[in-house]
């Protein structure tokens, strides 16, 4: 169960090689010892990943996790969650892809609408079922800004995003009910693995970075978060900005 103060005994990180699901992960860390269920496709990174939580002090299990294996889905998470409740659950699985490719490219571009909204869709039905039956829990679904209004320079996967948080926004309705809470968390560009080569971008973050935004947010319960907060005034203007001068502006 998750303490008075916000910290969870249990974390489950579906995208167990995500560098800000991993962050996530140790700021929780810092504050109690924690049982944490990474959930990837098996890989050097996994198991890396898995020592260097356990090096500080977390109780690491691994889990074969393939996103685009939607079928298996349900039958992974009945397995994760028959080995006790889950307090908190990360989101953190997604692909970038080239952005002029991907448009052009048929089976990039199933990819990764398959990977980052298909795939996101069908973990997050799964996982509602599993947190509606234990009563308790919270989610953490990475987004980005890119979905907040889809760009040219990126629409293929801005579109994805769009997806995933608008279905994530409306999990968290349907489940608040039941006193499960989803917090969408809208960072810009991030310094990972998924960006190396990348230019620097206005406003980037750290995995680190992003990870506090996103813990205080779910300890506050909030429904949506941006990392940095200044992207929330900043997508606030571009959002009515109108489409002939959108298109001219260079982002």
């Amino acid at each position: 169960m998750i303490d008075a103060v916000g910290n969870p005994q249990s974390l489950l990180l579906l995208g167990g090689t995500s560098d800000i699901g991993l962050a996530i992960a140790r700021k929780y860390l810092a504050e109690r010892p924690l049982k944490v269920v990474l959930a990837a496709r098996p890989s050097e990174r996994r198991k890396l990943a898995a020592e260097q939580l356990r090096g500080v002090g977390a109780e690491v299990s691994e889990v074969d996790f393939d996103a685009k294996d939607t079928g298996s889905h349900p039958a992974v998470l009945d397995g994760i969650f028959a080995q006790g409740d889950i307090d908190v659950t990360v989101v953190a699985f997604g692909l970038l892809g080239d952005a002029e490719q991907a448009w052009q490219d048929h089976a990039l571009a199933v990819e990764l609408a398959t990977v980052n909204y298909t795939a996101a869709v069908s973990v997050g039905v799964a996982l509602a079922d599993k947190l509606k039956q234990q009563g308790h829990g919270k989610v953490i679904a990475l987004s980005s800004v890119a979905g907040e209004r889809v760009r040219r320079s990126n629409f293929m996967y801005g579109s994805t995003k769009a997806g995933f948080d608008g279905f994530y926004l409306g999990l968290g309705e349907a489940l608040r009910p039941f006193g499960i809470t989803v917090t969408v968390v809208r960072p810009g560009q991030v310094r990972t693995k998924m960006t190396e080569g990348m230019g620097k971008a206005p406003l980037e973050q750290t995995a680190e970075q992003v990870a506090d935004v996103a813990v205080d947010g779910a300890r506050r319960g909030k429904e949506i978060v941006w990392a940095p907060a200044q992207f929330r005034l900043v997508m606030s203007v571009l959002r009515h900005v109108p489409r002939p001068i959108f298109r001219k502006l260079p982002i």
